[in-house]
């Protein structure tokens, strides 16, 4: 077996159409689209029949273990397409001291942080420039809190697409400077990610860009529904009880929803679902707000604040997806404060040497409150997403030195 047979040999693909995710109605595959004529995020939808009778378990079993490893439900059709930087499978760390403490059956963290540009968002991106390149688009822009930019910077270079990106004038300083050293046209905007987003639409509009925000293209959706596909084949073809998934936009939790539907359309798993819960910060909401309520919809939030910054998004074009998913599955969303949210990454630090980025530290945080009030039950099998390396934030200072040239009271050590 070739380390890289996934992405040279070619396989049968099975994309029929794209579906409006709100009426329902067809947009025909292999042509470029943003939103639905009705405005809302488009889903690609495959002949399962077909999946199910091409594809086995077993044969799955035996392919190298990328991204690629699922080309049957995905929607690159060529090889030849395919904008790879090495997306490999990324690792479930179980927390048995964590879990030993909060008297928890089970908890574990599946680390995004593993993926090129290291975070969660090269899923998405990686299958979003591939299907640009597919469609012959040369210029792709997008807003950003950070992580999602520097993923299209790097996909689009390894394409040759060029990459306009818009981000929060806060964006921290790292972010902004893998984005521009990976060859996107990167700017600082007096505003948060949905102000930016405005600046990409009228770029769209005016000089034809891909307009490739959160939602508003079809397949950064199924690049992240790859995490729902490879948590259930890494759990044995099961799926957890629980699942917490910090949202801003929430592709990913939409994407993984999306993933367990189809993989009972072939027979991989049962009817068993997780309980879906959307993670948020205090500071911005929307999402919680909106459950609470019992909404459909969301309304931006205003003034959002908070250190993680990848999911301060004021308002989400997919929200009636996240909503969906949360409360078809019978979850819940959860805002937690940025002081749990410190507490909680310095807590995983110490305890098990697992350095979350603060995002995925919100799960954590939201875990402790959902067994604290019995939303969540100790003996459910629980799953974080920590969606990027914790090196990519801000660490404390240390300040602590030793003058070798002194005397050392080595037991003071």
């Amino acid at each position: 077996m070739r380390d890289d047979e996934n992405l040279t040999t070619e396989r049968p693909t099975f994309v029929t159409h794209l579906e409006c995710s709100a009426t329902g109605e067809r947009h025909a595959a292999d042509e470029l689209h943003n939103l639905s004529r009705a405005g809302k995020p488009l889903l690609v939808r495959y002949d399962l029949d077909g999946v199910e009778k091409a594809l086995s378990k077993e044969a799955l079993a035996r392919r190298p273990r990328d991204l690629w490893r699922y080309r049957e439900l995905l929607p690159v059709r060529r090889t030849d397409d395919i904008v790879s930087l090495g997306e490999a499978v990324t690792p479930i760390v179980a927390m048995r001291k964590l879990a030993k403490t909060l008297g928890a059956s089970e908890i574990l963290i599946k680390d995004e942080g593993r993926l090129p540009t290291g975070s969660f968002k090269a899923r998405g991106l990686v299958m979003a420039v591939s299907m640009a390149k597919a469609l012959g688009v040369t210029h792709m822009a997008m807003p950003t809190n950070g992580n999602a930019g520097a993923a299209l910077a790097a996909y689009g270079s390894r394409a040759g697409i060029k990459t306009t990106v818009f981000c929060p004038q806060d964006t921290p300083e790292v972010n902004v400077s893998e984005i521009a050293l990976q060859g996107a046209n990167v700017y600082r905007v007096n505003g948060l990610i949905d102000d930016c987003g405005k600046i990409v639409a009228e770029g769209t509009a005016k000089l034809g860009w891909l307009d490739t925000s959160t939602l508003k293209e079809p397949y950064r959706i199924e690049g992240k529904k790859t995490m729902g596909l490879e948590l259930a084949e890494q759990l044995g073809w099961q799926v957890p009880d629980v699942i917490l998934y910090p949202t801003g936009g929430g592709t990913g939790l939409i994407g993984m929803w999306k993933a367990f539907a189809e993989l009972e359309a072939i027979g991989f798993i049962g009817r068993k679902r997780p309980r879906m819960v959307a993670v948020q910060a205090a500071g911005c909401a929307p999402m919680v707000r909106a459950f609470e309520a019992g909404e459909e919809h969301a309304p931006r939030w205003e003034n959002a604040h908070t250190i993680a910054s990848g999911i301060r998004v004021p308002q989400a074009v997919g929200d009636f997806l996240i909503l969906r998913a949360v409360r078809e599955s019978g979850g819940f969303a959860i805002a937690v404060p940025d002081d749990a949210i410190t507490a909680a990454l310095d807590e995983v630090a110490r305890e098990e040497g697992f350095l979350l980025c603060p995002e995925g530290a919100a799960t954590y945080a939201a875990l402790k409150q959902g067994l604290a009030d019995g939303r969540i039950r100790r003996d459910e099998r629980t799953v974080l997403f920590n969606c990027a390396t914790g090196l990519k934030y801000p660490l404390p200072p240390v300040h602590r030195t030793l003058d070798r040239l002194q005397p050392i009271d080595f037991a003071a050590l």
